[in-house]
């Protein structure tokens, strides 16, 4: 039998409840399967192991998870430390410390939920949002100067470079070609930004040459918003930079129905170290230790886990249950406009899996 290691962080907030959630799940996943099994390792980092420390994780906590099939990530943030500090000094220097280029978020309207598109009909959101995910806008390239005076000043640089872009546009292409549409959209704002964007596109160009089976086109990030609104047809395999897909993808997951049930995978396609998955609604500290976190968001995030794993049947298994959850509307959560609870939908989901879906 095949055992997965898979490094859990619940991290902050709401983390410390679907982390678990997921992780009961999946165990219940392997148990009704028979072929695999998981061991897990948790590990405290975040703000209380800030609080203890004065650092966010361990010098070296890399090191820990290199030796990781896959990690399962819950959210970094308190309310009480600066954001950059819980970023930077936790979830980026995870992706950033492991190579995960790829951010990968898929999008689509789950079943029995109820999203903003009312003009929307059955598959007409049916998306993938790539992420460029290590450097561009995020590169932490920048300072601050004269900090307090009236000549203080602050800059942050983005960096692109072209190994960097060639090589997340060749994992688009290549990811809108494995989709049935094979359908790529490369969004910039490259009329502004003249550098750096206008040589993005210049490579989408240069790297499209290789995928003449995929049809693509460029959009400009604002003109993409209002795309995403009023034609969300129109769209299928989305790739951008790291800041523009940042928020195009919570924008994506409002579309959706739900920040609560938006999952994503931080990857390293080239499989040299492990790549890291996690919900994208962050730590929600207003509602946390009540139990009405939305644990949908993990479950999906672990269906891309799994297919990472190349457990695919598994994964699938595990996608049909939280579709059935999501179908239900006593199972949907304060986010979703119900009255469930964390406990509820972990355990519908689970029974779901038991009975084999």
């Amino acid at each position: 039998m095949k055992t997965y290691r898979i490094a859990t962080i619940p991290g902050d907030g709401i983390g410390k409840e679907v982390i678990p959630a997921g992780r009961q799940a999946m165990q219940a996943l392997a148990e009704a399967d028979g072929s695999f099994a998981f061991a897990f390792q948790d590990f405290d980092w975040g703000g209380d192991y800030y609080r203890r420390h004065g650092v966010m994780m361990p010098a070296d906590g890399l090191d820990l998870l290199r030796g990781q099939d896959a990690i399962l990530f819950g959210s970094a943030g308190d309310p009480d430390i600066p954001d950059h500090v819980t970023l930077w000094g936790l979830r980026l220097k995870i992706c950033q410390g492991l190579d995960q280029y790829a951010n990968v978020r898929p999008t689509r309207i789950l079943p029995g939920i109820d999203a903003p598109l009312k003009r929307c009909g059955p598959g007409d959101l049916d998306w993938v949002i790539v992420r460029e995910n290590s450097e561009g806008e995020y590169s932490g390239v920048g300072g601050r100067v004269h900090q307090g005076l009236p000549i203080e000043a602050a800059t942050d640089v983005s960096m692109m470079t072209r190994a960097g872009v060639e090589r997340i546009l060749r994992f688009a292409f290549r990811l809108a070609q494995s989709r049935p549409r094979k359908q790529l959209t490369v969004v910039t704002k490259s009329n502004a930004q003249r550098h750096a964007m206008v040589m993005w596109d210049e490579i989408a160009l240069e790297i499209s040459r290789e995928f003449p089976d995929v049809a693509w086109d460029k959009e400009l990030v604002d003109a993409a918003t209002a795309r995403m609104v009023n034609r969300p047809a129109s769209l299928d395999t989305i790739v951008a930079t790291n800041l523009h897909a940042d928020i195009l993808s919570d924008l994506a997951a409002a579309l959706a129905g739900s920040l609560g049930i938006a999952p994503t995978g931080n990857i390293d396609p080239e499989r040299r170290f492990p790549s890291m998955f996690e919900p994208i609604h962050g730590s929600a500290f207003d509602i946390m230790g009540k139990g009405l976190a939305n644990p949908i968001g993990t479950f999906w995030s672990v269906v891309m886990l799994l297919e990472h794993l190349g457990e695919r049947s598994a994964a699938a298994r595990m996608m049909q249950a939280v579709e059935r959850a999501t179908a239900d509307p006593a199972l949907h959560t304060g986010d979703l406009g119900g009255r469930a609870t964390t406990a509820q939908v972990t355990d519908a989901v689970c029974r779901y899996l038991n009975e084999g879906v």
